[in-house]
């Protein structure tokens, strides 16, 4: 193998020198600033990503804070407007009961005067009746006529000893 041939190890260092040198040139000159300006830009993209990444963060921070106030706004008002159509219909129901109420009382009176008249119309037509019955009853186990007025004043004394 004339790599191991010890004569020609002086001009194969000279060119190992030689290509070392021109590869680290080229690469020192051309590839790595293009490979470093590359990852630079890659580095500025990764950052620019991370901030617009951090200002969108903040940014739905911001509507999610704005939505939930909007939301709790939603139900104040929502609650609010519950407990006015709820005092209104206390209200309304209140207005209803007190007219029913006064309806019922106006009712109740009515009916009331008109057991008190059928009261004392019935007690005319006991007293009546009664006076009569007792007219009748007396002259049949007597045998003779009765004075009316004798019989309803009979009566009369009856019923105010019974209404003691």
């Amino acid at each position: 193998m004339p790599q191991f041939d010890p004569t020609t190890f002086a001009p194969q260092l000279v060119w190992l020198g030689i290509t070392f040198l021109a590869l680290y040139l080229l690469m020192s000159k051309l590839i790595i600033p293009r490979v470093s300006g590359i990852l630079a830009q890659r580095e500025d993209r990764i950052d620019g990503n991370l901030q617009r990444a951090e200002a969108l963060k903040e940014e739905a921070a911001g509507v999610l804070a704005a939505y939930q106030k909007a939301i709790a706004d939603a139900r104040a008002q929502a609650q609010s407007a519950l407990a006015k159509a709820g005092a209104d219909i206390a209200a309304q129901t209140a207005a209803r009961e007190a007219e029913f109420a006064k309806k019922m009382a106006d009712q109740t009176a009515a009916a009331e005067a008109g057991i008190r008249a059928a009261k004392v119309k019935a007690l005319a037509d006991v007293r009546g009746i009664a006076a009569e019955v007792a007219a009748l009853m007396a002259g049949k186990i007597t045998g003779a006529s009765v004075d009316s007025g004798a019989v309803a004043q009979a009566v009369d004394g009856v019923m105010k000893e019974r209404a003691r």
